[in-house]
C-alpha cells in the first residue's frame, strides 16, 4: 500500500473532491462516497487524520455542516472516528481472515439491545396506511389477486424491490435476480437444497436457533463459529472448513453485534480465498439509527459471492410472512434448473400490497419515522 505525504493528499483533495450540482445525490452523500473510496484505497491509511471540516468545506465548495454530515456517516459505518478537540481519524483496516494473530481478538461480549430497539410500538407500521393500500390493491387489481403467482414472485414486487434496493442500499440488480418466498426460514431451506449437503455451512455462535435448525433438517453440516464484539473471530474463519458463510452483519441475534466495515471486508476476503459464498441475512437492517444504511456485503462485493436476504416481518409486521433474496447473476441458471419447479409460497395479493407500499413511498416514510424515533429515544 502506498502512503502519501500530507502535501500530496492536499493536492489530491484539490483535484478530486468535486460536488456535482446536477447529481440526484445530495452533496454530503457525494462527499462521503469520495472520502470512503480514498480510505478504502489507502489514500488515508489506518490511523491517519482526515482533513479538517473547515478546510474540506473550502476546498469542495460546500458548508461545514455538509462535511460534518459526511464525516458522521463515515463514523457510523466504521471508516472513521471523531476525537474531541482533535478531529476525525481513519479506523478502517483491510483485514484478511488469516493475517491476525489470536492475541488481537477480543473476548466475546454480549452487547445488549437498546430499549428503543425493544419497543415494538416504535416499529409498528401504521394500520390505516396498510388498510388503505389493501383496499387500493383490491380495487385496482380486481380478479388478478386470484391468479397463481409466477414461481419466484410477481414482476410488480420484484421491480419495486429492485428500485428500492438501488436507491436505499446501492444494490443494483435485475428484478430476475430477486426470489420471493414466505419468510426467511423458507428461503434458508431453498439455499440448503441449492448448495446441497456436500457443503459445510459456517454460522455465527451464538445465532438465531432456527438458522441452524433449518439447515440441519436439510442434512447440512453446520460449523458454529465463535464471535467477538465485531463479528466472527478471524481465528475461527481461518480454522473452519466451511465453504458457505451465513452471517447477520447488521444486528446478530441474540448478541446484538454489528460487524463494522473492516469485518465485512474480511468476510468478503474469506469468500474470495475459499471460492465460497456468503449468505447475508440483513434482518432489521433498515431500522438503523444512522441517517444512512450501512454498506451491505452485497454492495461491497466485486466477485458475486454474496446472496442477500431480508424480510418484512420487522419493518411492517410479523404477520407479513414475506421474504426475498437476491442471487448473483451467474447462479440464476443453476438455481432455476435445480429449484425452478417450486411454486411461489406467497399469495399474489400480499405481493401486490407490498409492491404498492414500496412504490408509493409509504414503506420508506415508515422506515424514516422509526429511525427518527429511535435516534430520539437514545439521546
Amino acid at each position: 500500500m502506498i502512503h502519501l505525504t500530507a502535501d500530496t493528499i492536499i493536492t489530491l483533495i484539490n483535484m478530486k473532491y468535486h460536488i456535482d450540482s446536477d447529481s440526484n445525490k445530495t452533496a454530503y452523500i457525494q462527499l462521503y462516497e469520495q472520502l470512503r473510496e480514498d480510505i478504502i484505497h489507502g489514500v488515508y491509511a489506518y490511523g491517519a487524520k482526515l482533513p479538517s471540516k473547515r478546510y474540506l468545506a473550502d476546498e469542495s465548495g460546500v458548508s461545514v455542516i455538509t462535511v460534518k454530515h459526511s464525516y458522521e456517516i463515515l463514523c457510523d459505518e466504521g471508516y472513521a472516528e471523531g476525537r474531541e478537540r482533535s478531529g476525525y481519524y481513519v479506523i478502517y483496516r483491510d483485514i484478511t481472515f488469516n493475517n491476525l494473530p489470536y492475541t488481537m481478538q477480543n473476548d466475546y461480549q454480549y452487547l445488549g439491545i437498546s430499549d428503543a430497539e425493544k419497543d415494538e410500538n416504535t416499529c409498528s407500521f401504521p394500520y390505516s396506511v396498510l388498510a388503505k393500500t389493501m383496499r387500493k390493491v383490491i380495487s385496482d387489481y380486481a380478479d388478478r389477486i386470484l391468479v397463481k403467482s409466477p414461481n419466484f414472485g410477481c414482476n410488480e414486487i420484484k421491480h419495486a424491490l429492485a428500485r428500492y434496493l438501488a436507491r436505499s442500499l446501492g444494490i443494483n440488480v435485475s428484478p430476475t435476480q430477486i426470489i420471493i418466498g414466505s419468510g426467511a426460514e423458507y428461503l434458508y431451506s431453498l439455499l440448503a437444497q441449492f448448495f446441497g449437503n456436500n457443503c459445510i455451512f459456517g454460522l455465527e455462535k451464538p445465532s438465531y436457533d432456527k438458522i441452524r435448525s433449518v439447515y440441519q433438517a436439510s442434512g447440512i453440516e453446520c460449523d458454529m463459529l465463535m464471535m467477538d464484539n465485531n463479528g466472527i473471530r478471524s481465528s475461527e474463519l481461518s480454522r473452519t472448513k466451511a465453504n458457505i458463510l451465513h452471517v447477520t452483519p447488521f444486528n446478530s441475534y441474540p448478541s446484538g453485534i454489528t460487524a463494522d466495515v473492516s469485518k465485512r471486508k474480511e468476510y468478503l476476503n474469506w469468500a474470495e480465498m475459499r471460492k465460497g459464498y456468503i449468505i447475508e441475512d440483513n434482518f432489521e437492517s433498515e431500522l438503523t439509527i444512522s441517517s444512512k444504511n450501512d454498506d451491505t456485503l452485497f454492495s461491497l462485493n466485486k466477485t458475486e459471492s454474496v446472496i442477500y436476504l431480508n424480510t418484512f416481518s420487522k419493518t411492517i409486521a410479523p404477520a407479513i410472512r414475506v421474504g426475498y433474496m437476491v442471487l448473483p447473476q451467474h447462479l440464476l441458471p443453476s438455481f432455476h434448473e435445480k429449484l425452478g419447479f417450486y411454486s411461489c409460497t406467497v399469495p399474489v395479493f400480499e405481493q401486490y400490497v407490498l409492491a404498492e407500499l414500496i412504490e408509493s413511498g409509504d414503506f420508506e416514510r415508515h422506515i424514516n419515522r422509526v429511525r427518527r424515533l429511535r435516534r430520539k429515544n437514545i439521546r
